[in-house]
């Protein structure tokens, strides 16, 4: 299933928040993110750039892994590499304030499959 022509990103939000619908894909979403924090942090107070390299990789990697295997669908970064980035950090303080509840109810987002949603209540 291919992604639908997002123009904007008030279009984007509620389908990024869609395409993260299970519980353990926003949790590996909000690990990875904290860690590429960590390693952006670290680069940042040592000066050195190429920790980078370790941010970008972990951020990604946890949140490939979770799409490929846990929602078993095609990452949104793939199609709106920009909007997914700022996306993600959106979703990670939604998380980290306990916000984001609130906010997939807003936009009817439920796990999308009957499995998921016995492991969601």
């Amino acid at each position: 299933m291919s992604a639908p022509e997002i123009t904007t990103m008030t279009q984007f939000w509620p389908y990024y928040l869609g395409e993260h619908s299970l519980p353990a894909t926003r949790t590996w979403h909000f690990v990875g993110t904290t860690i590429s924090i960590g390693w952006a942090v670290t680069g940042l107070v040592t000066l050195n750039p190429l920790m980078l390299i370790p941010a970008i990789v972990s951020g990604y990697a946890f949140a490939w892994v979770s799409h490929f295997f846990i929602e078993k669908n095609k990452p949104a970064t793939f199609t709106y590499p920009r909007w997914s980035f700022v996306s993600d950090f959106r979703m990670w303080g939604l998380m980290l304030t306990g916000r984001i509840g609130a906010e997939l109810k807003k936009y009817n987002i439920v796990p999308k499959t009957a499995a998921a949603a016995v492991t969601a209540s």
